[in-house]
C-alpha cells in the first residue's frame, strides 16, 4: 500500500487532485479533519469517481459517505462545553488537562457500499454501531 498526502482547502480540490494523478489515482481515501462545510462536496466527488472514502465523523456517512470511525460529535461538543464552563467559573485554560475521546463509533452506509460494488465483511458489519441502509 502506498500512502499519498493531499491537503484540501475546498472539496473541489479533490476533483482536480484526482485528475492530476491520472493512472496513479487512489483506490480508497481516508479523510482526516474534514470541515463540515466540505462533507457534502467530498461525498459527491467520491461517489462520482467511485472511490470509497472513510471519514472521522458519522455526519459524512449520513450524507452518503461509505463509513466513518471516530468519536461522536455530540461527545466532543459536550466536552468543549465543559471546558467553557470551567473557564467561566475561573479556571485557567493552561491548567486544564487535554482530554481525548475514549469512545468511538463505526458507522457503515450499506447503500453506498452497494453502489461502489463493495462487499463489507460480516466481521466488520458485526462491529458496526450503526448500519445505514
Amino acid at each position: 500500500m502506498t500512502l499519498q498526502w493531499i491537503e484540501l482547502r475546498r472539496a473541489d480540490d479533490l476533483d482536480s487532485s484526482l485528475a492530476a494523478m491520472g493512472q496513479a489515482r487512489p483506490t480508497a481515501i481516508l479523510a482526516f479533519a474534514v470541515r463540515t462545510d466540505q462533507l457534502i462536496g467530498l461525498v459527491e466527488i467520491t461517489a462520482k469517481n467511485r472511490l470509497p472514502m472513510v471519514y472521522a465523523f458519522r455526519e459524512a456517512v449520513e450524507a452518503g459517505g461509505l463509513m466513518s470511525l471516530g468519536p461522536k460529535s455530540t461527545d466532543l461538543w459536550r466536552g468543549a462545553a465543559n471546558y467553557v464552563d470551567k473557564i467561566l467559573k475561573g479556571a485557567k485554560p493552561a491548567d486544564l488537562p487535554v482530554e481525548q475521546p475514549t469512545k468511538f463509533e463505526l458507522v457503515i452506509n450499506l447503500k453506498t457500499a452497494k453502489a461502489l460494488g463493495l462487499t463489507i465483511p460480516q466481521s466488520l458489519l458485526l462491529q458496526a454501531d450503526q448500519l445505514i441502509e
